[in-house]
């Protein structure tokens, strides 16, 4: 009997995206393949660390030693606070320099063009560009130039990109939700200021949307700051709770879908 392929659709959400890392380690450990994965922003890294073949013992490592100054290459604005060159070397170190089509699990990367409004989802080419245009967060850092394009925070027009690991080919789809907004008044600094008002856009635009997926996870990681790395074993703690605390559903729904491919 076949089985379905199983999609991660990994949603931003700034640090507490290291959230998926600990939904990822149970999907592993409960047997629980993954066959697709699409991400934005926080979630596009992630997928691309582990989708280039990275283990989840060295991702908790790498998570566990992240620290700000990885990519506070900081400019005079004129585009954004932060060049992004030193993030994107991160990346193609720890994807190791690979392009996405070279990748052990296909991986889509969303990113949004700021001429015409558009999602631009990556699923070929060099991995690191595509991962940098996904986290540009706007005003924060400089836009990524592909082509005609230029890309910002994937985010932006798509939080928890379940269509695109759909068209990907997903028969289940397992969405991760981390960036729901809360009410939070450490705002110090133009770089608090943006990140806050990106949570709170993101959080409508989802509201407003349909989640549209078989299983919807929402790790409680809501009461972490999205611009605070020191916490960030608690938060893929939650992460790890979120997943076992599915896993029955998981099972059910894959049981499911064989049983009606029977018929």
């Amino acid at each position: 009997m076949s089985r379905p392929k199983i999609g991660l659709a990994l949603g931003s959400g700034g640090a507490r995206g290291f959230s998926h890392l600990g939904v990822i380690k149970v999907l592993e450990e409960h047997g629980i393949p993954i066959d697709y994965i699409a991400g934005s922003s926080m979630g596009a890294l992630v997928g691309a660390f582990y989708g280039s073949g990275q283990t989840v013992e060295n991702m908790y490592q790498l998570a566990l030693t992240f620290k700000r100054k990885y990519f506070m290459d900081i400019i005079v604005p004129k585009m954004g606070l932060i060049q992004g060159d030193r993030i994107k070397s991160y990346i193609s170190m720890f994807t190791f320099n690979k392009k996405l089509e070279e990748f052990k699990i296909p991986v889509s990367i969303v990113a949004t063009d700021v001429y015409n409004g558009e999602k631009v989802v990556f699923s070929e080419g060099d991995a690191a560009t595509a991962v940098r245009a996904s986290i540009s967060i706007p005003g924060v850092f400089v836009p990524v130039k592909v082509g005609d394009h230029l890309l910002v925070d994937g985010g932006v027009i798509d939080r928890i990109p379940i269509s695109v690991v759909k068209d990907m080919g997903a028969d289940i789809v397992i969405a991760v939700d981390c960036s729901k907004f809360e009410k939070n008044t450490e705002v110090y600094s133009i770089y608090d200021i943006i990140m806050q008002s990106i949570d709170i856009m993101q959080n409508e635009i989802t509201n407003y949307r349909m989640v549209d997926a078989d299983i919807i996870m929402r790790p409680e990681v809501y009461s972490y700051s999205s611009r605070n790395y020191s916490q960030i074993e608690e938060i893929i703690s939650k992460g790890e709770e979120e997943g076992i605390k599915h896993i029955d559903q998981i099972k059910n729904v894959i049981a499911d879908w064989k049983g009606s491919d029977a018929n």
